[in-house]
C-alpha cells in the first residue's frame, strides 16, 4: 500500500468508502459555526480548540489546517478586507475623502450582504464581550487605516491628507458596520453607507458655513 493510500485510510477527517477517498466538505465553515456556537454558550476564554474540533466532528489537526488559533476564527480575512478596501481607494474617480468613502463602502457591501449579517452579528457579540478581542478589533482597524493611507499616497495625495482621508474612510466603514449589525437593523450595507457618507457631508458643510 502506498503512503498516500495509507494516509487516506487513516486520516479521520477523510471519508473512505472502500472505493475512493475524499476530503470531508466545508471543514472550515463547520469549524467556524462550531466555534461561534461554543463562544456563545461557554464564552471565548472557556472554549478550547479541542472542543471546537469535537463539536465540528473533526480533529484538532484539521482545525489548524484552517485557522492559526481560535481568535483567527473571528478575525480571518483581515488581509483580504484591507486589499478590497484599498482597491476601492485606488479605483475611486476622485481623491476626496467622502467620494472615496462611498466607493470603499460599495466595495465592502459585496462581502457584507444579508447572507453574512447573522454571522457578523454573532461574531460582534462575542468580540464585544471580551476585552482582549475588542483590542484585537481596534488593532485590525488601525491596520486598515495604514493600508488605506498607503493607497491614498499611491494616488499622489500628501502624507498628512492621506492619513486624514484614510481615517475618515475607516470611520465611515466602522459606523456603517456597527449600524448594519445592530439587532433591529434591516437596511442593507449600501443604503447604510450612503446614509453615513451623507451625514459626514452635511457635518462638513455645516462646519464650512461657520
Amino acid at each position: 500500500m502506498t503512503s498516500l493510500n495509507l494516509a487516506l485510510m487513516t486520516d479521520p477527517d477523510i471519508i473512505y468508502d472502500g472505493v475512493m477517498a475524499r476530503w470531508q466538505p466545508d471543514a472550515g465553515e463547520r469549524l467556524r459555526v462550531a466555534a461561534l456556537d461554543l463562544f456563545e454558550e461557554r464564552g471565548f476564554e472557556q472554549t478550547s480548540v479541542a472542543q471546537i474540533a469535537q463539536r465540528a466532528e473533526l480533529t484538532e489537526r484539521t482545525f489548524y489546517r484552517h485557522y492559526g488559533d481560535k481568535r483567527e476564527v473571528l478575525f480571518r480575512g483581515q488581509d483580504w478586507l484591507n486589499e478590497l478596501l484599498a482597491t476601492g481607494v485606488a479605483d475611486a474617480p476622485g481623491t476626496g475623502a467622502l467620494e472615496v468613502a462611498g466607493e470603499v463602502l460599495a466595495r465592502a457591501a459585496t462581502f457584507f450582504d444579508d447572507d453574512q449579517r447573522s454571522v457578523s452579528r454573532r461574531r460582534q457579540q462575542v468580540i464585544d464581550a471580551n476585552p482582549e478581542l475588542v483590542e484585537r478589533e481596534r488593532a485590525k482597524m488601525a491596520q486598515l487605516a495604514l493600508a488605506l493611507t498607503g493607497a491614498f499616497r499611491a494616488r499622489g495625495v500628501s502624507d498628512v491628507r492621506a492619513a486624514v482621508s484614510a481615517g475618515t474612510v475607516v470611520s465611515a466603514f466602522q459606523v456603517t458596520f456597527e449600524l448594519w449589525v445592530a439587532p433591529a437593523e434591516t437596511r442593507d450595507f449600501v443604503e447604510l453607507g450612503r446614509a453615513v457618507v451623507g451625514e459626514l457631508r452635511a457635518a462638513l458643510a455645516a462646519d464650512a458655513a461657520l
